[in-house]
């Protein structure tokens, strides 16, 4: 099998084949260079969130920069790991499973399991003693873009309860949160730690691990976030509540995937109103537009390669399908020279854009084209 060309930029991919569906583009430079950032700043073990970006090409770069665990949330992911991975490390931390896909994990080998109820907690027996489980707390705590607490995880006084269940049963006992997705207030997992601590001392259980979940923020707007800000208050507060301290491990899934990819749609036409409508849109990679709405991490360039430089124009973006409501939340400051034919470029997207993308219409992104740098000129940083 002929291997896959390999770009320099997205712009000169564009200047010379002249796509006409939307492409997105994949830096494995990028994506190991946020792994790293996390393996090298983070103070305990790092696991992939392997929903936010499924892509062989993804998990196999992110081996190649030294992850070996995953967190995985069906046994589909689980056989995408081993077959890239035989030998990494499984955290099946999705809360809720049937007994099908228990026994299914089975088969696959679970290090850890999360719970948030007694009765998922008995279905777990065909993992074996031989398994951390988590016990997954939820707080009211503000801080990302929305809560994972009104679906997963249960208040201190429960959550206490739970680990002394899990203890009981001769499980390692440990515990998990999740912050919410794109955190971006280091407070957020300070509270979390926090209440971690008083629920094992209610309890009367010493914990060996705290999962502090994913939610590091990335951006499409905005600027890039502080990680090691996040990292060090992480790691401080822990050491202050805790005796003895866990272990930490987290589970970034946007925060590695987001930056390591680039969409480029084209403009199929500008109405008189300014509206555009692009060759992709929320049933395609753009279907997370729908809740978390606010992009300005975009650049225009001509069929020719030339970037548009013209005044912004707040302009409402269509997508290609027939159906009425495949549009952008809000409008999309793209330059006053755009034309039809030009490529609009969303940075920033790897994270669930390919997951949750549909063929629906024909329409959405192919398979990726890997590219020596996102940016043009080879260099650029995320968010500059």
């Amino acid at each position: 099998m002929r291997p896959d060309p390999y770009w320099l930029s997205p712009e000169r991919h564009l200047q010379r084949v002249q796509p006409d569906a939307a492409v997105m583009y994949f830096s494995p430079v990028a994506l190991q260079q946020a792994a790293h950032r996390f393996i090298d700043g983070f103070p305990g073990r790092v696991t992939y969130a392997v929903k936010a970006n499924p892509v062989e090409a993804v998990l196999v770069n992110l081996v190649a920069a030294g992850v070996t665990a995953f967190d995985v949330a069906s046994p589909a992911e689980m056989a995408a790991v081993r077959a890239v991975c035989p030998d990494a490390v499984l955290h099946y931390n999705n809360p809720v499973r049937s007994r099908a896909e228990i026994e299914a994990a089975a088969g696959f080998g679970i290090a850890s399991a999360s719970v948030d109820c007694p009765r998922e907690l008995d279905k777990l027996a065909p993992l074996g003693r031989d398994l951390e489980i988590s016990v997954r707390l939820a707080l009211p705590v503000k801080g990302a873009a929305y809560d994972f607490g009104e679906k997963f995880g249960v208040g201190p006084d429960r959550a206490a309860e739970l680990l002394r269940q899990v203890a009981e049963r001769g499980y390692r006992p440990a515990l998990t949160f999740h912050p919410g997705t794109q955190c971006h207030a280091p407070e957020a997992w300070e509270a979390y730690i926090r209440a971690a601590a008083d629920v094992a001392r209610q309890a009367g259980v010493t914990i060996a691990r705290l999962n502090v979940g994913g939610g590091f923020a990335s951006h499409r707007a905005g600027a890039a976030p502080d990680l090691e800000r996040v990292f060090h208050r992480i790691g401080a507060i822990t050491a202050e509540v805790f005796d003895p301290m866990p272990q930490l491990i987290c589970e970034p899934g946007r925060a590695i995937a987001a930056e390591a990819f680039t969409l480029a749609t084209r403009v199929k036409a500008i109405r008189h109103d300014g509206s555009v409508f692009l060759n992709d849109g929320i049933y395609g990679a753009l279907s997370e537009f729908r809740d978390m709405q606010g992009v300005d991490r975009v650049r225009c360039v001509s069929p020719g390669g030339r970037a548009r430089t013209g005044d912004p124009v707040a302009r409402i973006a269509f997508g290609p399908t027939c159906d009425s409501i495949d549009r952008l939340p809000d409008p999309v400051g793209l330059p006053g020279d755009l034309a039809e034919g030009d490529y609009v470029l969303f940075e920033g997207m790897g994270a669930y854009s390919l997951a949750l993308a549909t063929g629906f219409n024909g329409y959405g992104p192919g398979h990726p084209v890997t590219v020596a740098s996102l940016f043009a000129d080879g260099g650029g940083q995320p968010g500059s």
